[in-house]
């Protein structure tokens, strides 16, 4: 027994280097799974299971209200005092269907510490018991400011739903669990489904929290290098001693299978004047074994990949083939107790469904009778593999992500290893390539599977604007049924929680919170390792890191010679590379080529602004790939097939992926909100920015007019398409960064003349000069969405104002204070953030805002604020720490050449990057409220982009010059 936790085994884990601890603590059995190493970006979480019983989404709003708060930290908002001032890796919270998981991560031991000490007070000592003012703010409540005024729902969550339901996939989404967990916690909406979510009642709210938030019910994990007993120590005394073991019944239940397969039609929302031709899904759905067996899981990831994910994936090829929809989609989710495999396609007609079934069907009998192809069975595996080992998790921690892995059998009081420890599940699931292994997964779990839903979702024109008009004829029969003595404490209730979002928190309990000093941050900027080097006449970017013996190439074609007319095709291109015919594959034999040998490809096109100024800039397509260094000559190879031999003469291919590519924007323009809205303002006023917004918006418009008009277009498309590729794949236009360590180079010069062999040897072209009409177009994006995105630009170097490390600070007041507090607190938005680059580029922009004209005066009153802005040095230390914790999060080696290259290109010194740090690191006060004049100066220019609801956009009309429907 170590500091009440009695330690029940310890046990090498080989796959990720690690010594496991499992502990059970004695006195309030709270399980604790610690795995050591030497990384120091340490995770700490608790996680509770937390099966939902109805839709309102309790558990999602718990996870939002307990960070409001606590025992120890009675603010506010102890969640964003801690972004504000800390340098953690990771702050965060999530929902699941079945648990909520509160992780922290940070490389800094006392900054560790304070991170776990907030975050089990917040579990365990919340303020929502006392505070009924935290279920109405973050999860629903009704507003009405007088008796004549309109009433209104308001509420975080309730609004973020609202933005997740409006997209058709989501609905889609959610009807697929409902249909296969009819009677189980899967089938209700843990996030909150907002039709259901006013249901949800303080007295729910709180039971749900007193039911499921004791230890006996939670999951400790501790990662990283640490002094293990010390924090067993402050866990034990200062929380887990104060409780005793508790009987919960929180187990989640299996679905009792189906003895037939259930089918349920469901409606999404469209715009008005929206075609509703092409625009129904279809998902067949299946229910697999359990997620505590990790050969099924590891077996199925490689299965689902191999069915649907490629362009030679057999299933998805007979979905494409027999003509059912414009778009193949699937997925298989492990993290649930029955793992659940859907098969789809978008862009269907609405009764072609018994089809769709036919063909999934008939494809995989015909797969069991003759067999899966070895080869590409080879390559879905060594892909699989490849992600295994290289264990390569971009921004977030390593320590976070074994941790989701672990709760996929803990969670359902499994081994919480079972899905680490992969080397003996791998080797069984590979020595299925010499058997019937897949053959008979695909006759057990799909064929001869009963507890399997059919889907089908079709657009209905109106139905939002319906829904709306049903709310607020629903608010309007309520407050007519209220007494005057009701009416009056609504509003009372409403002022109460305005004052209380309003008033700041007392300096005294603000110092409470947990905060480190300007000693703590490094004074030093990270650099990033880079030698220039020449090889065959072609300029390379040496990044020398360890990589485990793979290698990371990215390669940048200049691409300033593709003429203006011919953009659209520019970004095209990227979509198609990969998936074509070349010159030596067919395309679905090159992706099992790429799959064999690599651990993927990437393309994607955008100009890299010059670091002060966003009228120079070098647009550039690039080619991203990673390999084991011993794969070098087949990647480069490839890499060679892919940009120097492609063709472009299959029209029918082509017109195949120009469905599936507007399918593709179709579905996910409105998740791309944020990113879209912003853009548009900024292209009104950027050259670098309206280059890239040829890929965004302006390309959802290319792209719909393209397959629209394909059988007129089609052969010119290819012919533009041809001429787009030979003026950009030459040697003349490349630049090379590659990630790897110095003896691993030496293979890289010999092996790299493969790919440059089969480049276009001709000179670069003439570089154009691209005109772009730069004039404050003043958009509002029509959807059938339910919230919005309000953006706001400018380019403050053109009026006037130098770039100084300040305002990175302002980026960090403004998302999580100003902004913070007037949109999303008190606006009840989901959050929304400002940006100032070094160019000059400047963006405020929300997301799923319920509001639109409110936001656009909050943007207006900025620099009044600022005018008047103050800090003491506790709050000017607490906003320059969370400032650096942003700019020194942690890179991989991968993400360190990519930085390293990104400079280069646009001409950024490490001397640039020390001189913002310093500036950050001696910043006071008087420096923020010296931007008051460069934002209020942006502020006039007006240049606004909004994308949202149509009918909430039309209301507010007068703020526009041009309304625009984003999807026909």
């Amino acid at each position: 027994v170590y500091h009440g936790f009695i330690l029940n085994e310890v046990r090498w884990v080989e796959e990720i280097h690690s010594t496991a601890h499992l502990f059970r603590h004695e006195k309030s059995g709270a399980r604790l799974l610690h795995l050591g190493n030497d990384d120091d970006n340490k995770v700490f979480s608790i996680s509770f299971r937390t099966p939902p019983a109805d839709s309102t989404g309790v558990p999602h709003i718990i996870e939002h209200s307990v960070l409001c708060g606590s025992r120890k930290f009675p603010v506010k908002e102890p969640f964003v005092e801690l972004v504000k001032g800390s340098l953690n890796t990771f702050l965060n919270a999530m929902t699941y269907p079945d648990k909520t998981m509160y992780p922290v991560a940070s490389r800094n031991r006392r900054d560790f510490r304070n991170l776990m000490d907030v975050y089990l007070d917040a579990v365990f000592y919340p303020n929502i018991y006392q505070q009924p003012e935290v279920l109405m703010q973050e999860g629903w409540h009704y507003e009405l400011e007088n008796r004549d005024s309109e009433i209104t729902y308001k509420g975080v969550v309730y609004n973020e739903m609202k933005g997740v339901f409006s997209s058709a996939d989501s609905i889609l989404e959610q009807q697929v669990y409902e249909s296969l967990f009819p009677d189980t916690a899967y089938g209700k909406e843990s996030g909150g489904d907002p039709d259901i979510i006013p249901q949800l009642s303080q007295e729910a709210f709180l039971d749900f929290h007193r039911r499921y938030y004791h230890p006996a019910n939670s999951y400790l994990f501790l990662y990283g290098d640490m002094d293990l007993l010390t924090e067993l120590q402050f866990i034990n005394e200062e929380y887990l001693v104060d409780f005793t073991e508790i009987t919960t019944d929180s187990v989640v239940k299996p679905q009792t299978p189906f003895a037939k397969t259930v089918v349920r039609a469901v409606e999404y929302p469209v715009s008005p004047e929206e075609k509703l031709a092409g625009k129904t899904f279809y998902s067949l759905n299946f229910v697999l074994g359990r997620s505590t067996d990790p050969e099924l899981c590891l077996a199925f990831a490689v299965l689902e990949h191999l069915l649907l994910e490629t362009p030679a994936a057999p299933l998805k090829r007979a979905l494409l083939d027999a003509g059912l929809g414009k778009e193949v989609f699937s997925e298989f989710t492990r993290c649930l107790l029955q793992p659940v495999l859907r098969v789809g396609v978008a862009g269907a007609e609405s009764d072609r469904h018994e089809e769709f079934v036919q063909v999934v069907y008939q494809t995989l009998q015909k797969l069991v009778a003759e067999g899966i192809d070895k080869r590409l069975l080879e390559s879905s595996l060594n892909l699989c593999e490849f992600t295994l080992r290289e264990a390569n998790f971009g921004s977030h921690p390593k320590g976070l992500i074994y941790n989701i892995k672990c709760m996929d059998s803990w969670l359902y009081d499994g081994d919480p290893l079972l899905h680490l420890e992969y080397e003996t599940v791998l080797a069984k699931v590979k020595a299925g390539l010499n058997s019937r292994y897949f053959e008979q997964l695909i006759e057990k779990y799909l064929m001869d599977n009963t507890h399997r839903s059919l889907v089908v979702a079709r657009p209905r024109a109106g139905l939002s604007e319906a829904k709306a008009a049903k709310v607020r004829a629903e608010l309007e029969q309520y407050k007519a049924g209220l007494a005057p003595v009701e009416l009056d404490a609504l509003i009372e209730q409403t002022k109460r929680l305005k004052i209380r979002q309003e008033t700041p928190d007392n300096p005294e309990q603000l110092a409470v919170i947990p905060l480190l000093d300007i000693a703590d941050i490094g004074k030093n900027a990270e650099t990033h390792p880079l030698m220039e080097r020449r090889e065959v006449d072609v300029p390379v970017l040496h990044h020398a890191l360890f990589t485990n013996r793979i290698v990371y190439l990215n390669l940048y074609f200049d691409t300033r010679s593709v003429p203006q007319p011919l953009l659209p095709y520019l970004f095209l291109l990227p979509e198609l590379l990969g998936k074509m015919d070349t010159v030596g594959y067919g395309y679905a034999d090159l992706s099992t080529e790429i799959n064999l040998h690599t651990g993927g490809f990437s393309f994607d096109a955008a100009a890299f602004s010059a670091a002060t100024d966003d009228c120079q800039y070098q647009p550039k397509l690039r080619v991203k790939a990673k390999a084991l260094i011993a794969k070098l000559p087949a990647m480069l190879n490839l890499m060679g097939e892919i940009t120097g031999r492609c063709r472009f003469d299959n029209t029918q291919r082509l017109s195949e992926l120009v469905r599936e590519v507007k399918s593709s924007w179709d579905n996910n323009l409105f998740r791309r909100g944020q990113q879209v809205a912003a853009a548009r303002a900024l292209g009104y006023c950027s050259p670098a920015v309206r280059y890239n917004e040829t890929g965004l918006l302006s390309f959802h418009q290319f792209i719909s007019g393209l397959e629209r008009d394909w059988n007129t277009r089609g052969e010119e498309a290819a012919r533009c398409l041809k001429t787009v590729a030979d003026l950009v794949f030459r040697q003349a236009n490349l630049l090379v960064s590659v990630t790897l360590d110095d003896e691993s180079y030496v293979l890289f010069q010999q092996q790299f003349p493969r790919l440059c062999d089969a480049l276009g040897k001709q000179p670069a072209a003439a570089a154009v000069e691209y005109t772009f009409p730069l004039t404050a177009d003043n958009e509002g994006l029509l959807t059938s969405g339910k919230v919005q995105y309000v953006a706001r630009a400018a380019n403050y170097r053109r009026l006037g104002y130098p770039y100084h490390g300040s305002l990175k600070i302002l980026e960090t007041i403004m998302r999580y204070d100003y902004l913070w507090n007037r949109i999303r607190v008190q606006g009840g938005a989901y959050g929304a953030f400002s940006q100032f680059d070094r160019n000059g580029n400047m963006v405020f922009c929300s997301y799923r805002d319920p509001n639109l004209r409110e936001t656009v005066a909050v943007y207006d009153e900025t620099a009044a604020y600022l005018d008047s802005f103050s800090a003491d040095r506790r709050e000017m230390t607490k906003y320059i720490i969370g400032t650096i914790s942003h700019l020194d999060m942690p890179l991989t080696p991968p993400q360190r050449g990519e930085r390293a290259a990104e400079w280069y290109i646009r001409g950024l010194s490490a001397a640039d990057v020390q001189q913002e740090r310093d500036q950050i690191l001696a910043a006071g006060p008087e420096d923020i409220r010296k931007t008051a004049a460069l934002v209020r100066a942006a502020m006039a220019e007006n240049y606004l982009c909004v994308l949202g609801s149509e009918e909430k956009i039309r209301e507010n009309e007068t703020l526009f010059k041009t309304l625009v429907k984003v999807i026909e």
